[in-house]
């Protein structure tokens, strides 16, 4: 779920970035890369977890489902949180220069 819950971020990520004019104002960019590379990360975890376990790996108990959904919104919150933090540091519009 981890994997599935940072890919389904990653591509509404790059959808926005795509779809949006002001994509450098924003930083979508890095939103992106955040996203995507969470993403890359869990599928590397997969493909380690897989060729360890083999086909057990896709029989989980509900607990472990749980326990990696709660982990992939984690991620995924953590990703926007950085994304928000970078955007207050670089304040693209300068509201907090005027003041």
């Amino acid at each position: 779920m981890c994997l599935l819950l940072t890919l389904m971020a990653a591509v509404a990520a790059t959808v926005a970035w795509y779809a949006c004019e002001k994509r450098k104002t924003y930083r979508l960019g890095t939103l992106c890369l955040i996203y995507w590379g969470a993403g890359l990360m869990w599928l590397v975890d997969f493909f380690f977890e897989y060729f360890s376990e083999g086909a057990a790996y896709f029989q989980q108990s509900f607990s472990e489902i749980l326990n990696d959904s709660l982990l992939g919104l984690s991620a995924v919150t953590l990703g926007a949180i950085a994304w928000l933090a970078i955007l207050l540091v670089k304040d693209p519009k300068r509201v907090f220069k005027q003041q």
